[in-house]
């Protein structure tokens, strides 16, 4: 016996107008974010007060919204979207990238980096310890839709989920691969990164952390994913999601070697007065 993953994405409705389980994660994650950008700005020594923390947290709703939106367009279904750019706005139709909300992510802490005259390091190791938090809430809000389904199982846990697609004209169970995501991307990630944050470490070292650590469970939980529908496994293999990890990775690894790098040679020649 299977659970059947039927819950109501939409939580509730005023005449012709719906509020969507979905909507309201991303709210709260925003909301959530903002308590917690600004619990830890000052315990960071990051010059930011009550109205510098809301212009902060609106620069990253857009560089969420824009970049998630513009990365899914080119990373997973370009073609369908050169046919038809007018649907390149509809949001309200589902399509999300993270790794294209990460870019945004990025572009919108350095324009408010420069323009409040904040480091850069300062502002984006501010942010990504409070990031798995909406990581969290968006995966769940993809479980109560019922989309972003994982691969066919038999494993006890398994699932049915009404929309996806049948196979042999049948329904099967399925990972419940949303859950996954919001265990590793979400709490663990999370835990480890709030963990770091407590303490003033090597600037880069809680950036490249994040990297490192989300393209390695992305990664991981994509072997128990569908991949889209559109795309399929590339070369037969791997998923989209896999491959855009894999820079994320790599490059999380060499931030985190150069933070250490760069604290090693500051503790070595103690005439040396950068920021650390």
């Amino acid at each position: 016996m299977h659970f059947v993953d039927n819950l109501n994405p939409v939580l509730v409705h005023f005449g012709p107008l719906e509020v969507r389980w979905y909507g309201v994660m991303y709210a709260v994650s925003f909301t959530l974010g903002y308590y917690l950008l600004s619990y830890l700005a000052p315990k960071r020594g990051v010059r930011l007060d009550s109205e510098g923390v809301i212009e902060f947290v609106i620069y990253l709703i857009l560089g969420v919204f824009l970049g998630g939106r513009l990365g899914y367009v080119l990373f997973y279904n370009l073609p369908y979207y050169l046919e038809h750019p007018a649907q390149i706005v509809a949001v309200w139709d589902g399509g999300m990238s993270f790794h294209g909300g990460l870019i945004g992510v990025i572009v919108a802490v350095a324009l408010f980096s420069r323009k409040a005259a904040i480091p850069f390091w300062d502002l984006a190791e501010l942010v990504v310890p409070v990031a798995p938090l909406g990581l969290f809430l968006g995966r769940i809000g993809n479980f109560i839709n019922g989309e972003l389904w994982g691969r066919p199982s038999d494993v006890p846990w398994a699932m049915i989920f009404p929309r996806a697609p049948l196979i042999n004209g049948v329904t099967v169970p399925r990972h419940p691969s949303q859950l996954y995501e919001a265990f590793l991307e979400g709490l663990v990630l999370f835990a480890i990164l709030w963990t770091l944050a407590q303490k003033r470490r090597p600037r880069g070292l809680i950036f490249g952390t994040f990297l490192a650590l989300y393209g390695s469970f992305r990664f991981f939980a994509e072997f128990f994913r569908q991949p889209d529908q559109q795309l399929g496994y590339i070369g037969g293999i791997v998923t989209m999601g896999q491959i855009l990890s894999i820079p994320m990775i790599l490059i999380g690894i060499g931030v985190i070697a150069w933070a250490l790098r760069r604290q090693s040679s500051t503790a070595e020649d103690p005439t040396r007065t950068g920021p650390r």
